[in-house]
């Protein structure tokens, strides 16, 4: 039996990676001082996030980056702790079931931001967001090289593509794709941004993007699209309990185009996830024996965001009911 939208069958299935990427997995020394200074960087920027939702954010956000970027020094965990709560921050205001209600306010803010990342004029009254954008992205050029900055400008603007997007189908899911979902999740999981961050925040350049081994986009493309599908699961309950309808997730297209119940829709996308997890692991394996010294450290860094990822799942954001 399919289970009526906004409810949650108990126990749904949660994939077990443990073979591909075992723990535990390393973090920073700095985790503490990067939440610290992350909740007084959102107090400066006066992102319109009421204060229990901002701390908790700023909870998960430091714990996040300081296991995806565990090596980092304090100034770079910051920088990229900054970047990826301005994101969420944004996503969960703007974007997510608001954006099911308001689609218009969503791309009202996604013009006024594009017009950042393209360096257009600025806007006559920038709201917070932009504002903070603006500041992110002056940091991150004083530190980028010119094609870090494009690459990540450039997935930046992807997201923003992404959750315009999902806001046309979060009402009924029910009409997307399972492939195309599958091309869209890595943009609305920022899986790339994280990706094309790392390098600048850990000094390290990988080659222009013409000349690039085929391996890094391969392992790229695999790790993305691990880490969307396992935050789908790990946030398929909060989702579902949050909106009348199903959320716009792997389990519930495996459930419209397979005819599955959600249990088994749940069990098919854990596999799913075991099983990119083992490809993943393989590519990032196979780039680790590369003999350049970026290619290593590139390599490595994707292994670390897998593990920020994972360890997200049992955070509390996910597996405390939503009020």
């Amino acid at each position: 039996m399919n289970s009526s939208p906004g409810t949650v069958p108990v126990p749904l299935t949660m994939p077990d990676l443990g073979v591909a990427f075992p723990g535990p997995f390393p973090t920073s020394p700095h985790a503490v001082t990067v939440e610290r200074e992350l909740r007084r960087w959102a107090a400066e920027r006066n992102l319109p996030v009421p204060e229990e939702e901002l701390r908790a954010l700023c909870g998960i956000t430091s714990q996040g980056i300081t296991r995806a970027l565990p090596t980092a020094d304090l100034d770079s965990l910051l920088l990229a702790a900054e970047l990826l709560l301005w994101l969420v921050a944004f996503d969960d205001t703007y974007g997510e079931v608001t954006a099911a209600t308001d689609p218009a306010t969503l791309a009202g803010h996604i013009d006024e931001l594009t017009g950042v990342l393209t360096s257009s004029t600025p806007t006559a009254r920038p709201g917070p967001f932009t504002t903070a954008l603006r500041h992110l992205l002056n940091r991150l050029g004083e530190r980028a090289t010119p094609s870090q900055y494009l690459d990540l400008t450039g997935h930046l603007r992807g997201n923003l593509v992404g959750l315009l997007w999902e806001a046309q189908h979060l009402t009924d899911p029910s009409r997307v794709r399972l492939h195309t979902y599958c091309t869209m999740r890595p943009l609305t999981v920022f899986a790339h941004t994280i990706i094309a961050l790392t390098p600048i925040v850990l000094s390290y350049e990988l080659p222009d993007r013409q000349g690039i081994p085929p391996l890094v986009d391969r392992g790229e493309t695999a790790v993305a699209c691990l880490v969307g599908w396992v935050n789908d699961l790990a946030s398929y309950s909060r989702e579902a309990s949050r909106s009348p309808v199903s959320p716009l997730s792997l389990p519930t297209l495996l459930m419209h185009e397979r005819h599955l119940p959600l249990p088994e829709a749940f069990t098919a996308a854990a596999r799913m996830c075991e099983e990119q997890a083992v490809i993943a692991r393989a590519l990032i394996d196979e780039l680790s024996a590369d003999a350049s010294s970026p290619l290593k450290r590139h390599a490595q860094a994707l292994k670390h965001i897998v593990h920020a990822f994972i360890w997200h799942i049992n955070h509390d954001r996910y597996t405390t009911p939503v009020t």
